[in-house]
């Protein structure tokens, strides 16, 4: 599939197809607020513009915000402009934030216990204007080292049986602790760092939270090597080749890939840039075929 601007400015993120998280209904392509609080370079984001982004976000048929409290910057809070961007929020909008890490005002960085979880959790509910969670990712501070999580992620889940939150979810997590979670609570997604170059226990991964009918929701999708900071300067070959075969950016095409993985991965891509966003959902309606596929697992 080939399209250029004046065509995708016609796509909506229903293009994408939905999926179910627990009782509610996404679409695939949602959108992520980590990149509304400031430039690549630090700089403060222009709050009218970023708003403004979000505001367009929806009319383009997005209804899935992933968003989380730290995600600040010394001027700006993304929870706090989705609130004022959003609300009152439509219906059938789902916002998605995290817990575990916290910051404080300078920034410096922190973990909570399973006794801070709550305060975490009513500060999201504070910022964004609400009386409940749709869904909270329990985010771990590093995939590879942490242990159990089973007292955390309890603790939430006290909170869900409290109505503080309606659904569950973990991220950064490897698949003993979806295990482990999941004996405790019903999990509704899962939240890793994927994209094309991924090491093959994530592709695994992946697959299996589909087989178990859990949402597995990619970050870095496209920044891959780049995280933080954003998409690598430069693709590898076949990403080039195929995106110049579809007419579209490296970024579309890695985005594309991601959803070709299976009909229960979610793309949260974010931007504060309103072009970009329009790409982004545009990448909702690219599909590639079963060989373009490979090319990209193989690259």
């Amino acid at each position: 599939m080939t399209y250029g601007m004046t065509s995708s400015d016609r796509i909506t993120a229903a293009d994408s197809g939905s999926w179910q998280l627990g009782d509610l209904t996404v679409r695939r392509i949602g959108f992520g607020a980590m990149r509304l609080t400031h430039l690549a370079d630090g700089s403060p984001s222009d709050r009218d513009r970023v708003t403004g982004v979000l505001r367009r976000a929806v009319e383009l048929g997005v209804n899935h915000i992933d968003t989380a409290a730290f995600y600040f910057s010394a001027t700006r809070s993304a929870n706090e402009l989705v609130n004022r961007a959003l609300a009152p929020y439509a219906d059938d909008l789902v916002i998605t934030t995290k817990v575990g890490p916290g910051r404080d005002p300078s920034g410096e960085w922190w973990w909570a216990t399973p006794g801070q979880l709550r305060g975490q959790v009513e500060e999201n509910l504070r910022q964004l204007g609400r009386d409940h969670l749709d869904v909270v990712n329990l985010r771990v501070p590093r995939q590879a080292e942490t242990g159990s999580i089973a007292e955390h992620f309890g603790a939430l889940a006290e909170l869900r049986t409290a109505g503080l939150i309606r659904h569950l979810g973990v991220s950064n997590v490897r698949p003993d602790h979806l295990a482990e979670a999941r004996a405790i609570a019903p999990v509704v997604c899962v939240q890793n760092a994927y994209g094309i170059g991924s090491p093959a226990e994530e592709h695994a991964f992946l697959d299996a939270c589909g087989e178990q009918g859990i949402a597995f929701v990619p970050f870095f999708a496209i920044a891959g090597a780049g995280r933080e900071a954003g998409a690598v300067a430069e693709d590898g070959e076949t990403v080039r080749e195929l995106a110049l075969v579809h007419g579209v950016s490296p970024a579309q095409l890695r985005l594309a890939w991601t959803l070709s993985r299976g009909s229960h991965v979610l793309a949260i891509p974010g931007t504060g840039n309103p072009g970009h966003l329009v790409e982004n959902v545009a990448a909702g309606a690219l599909r590639l075929s079963a060989e373009e596929i490979a090319r990209l697992e193989a690259a």
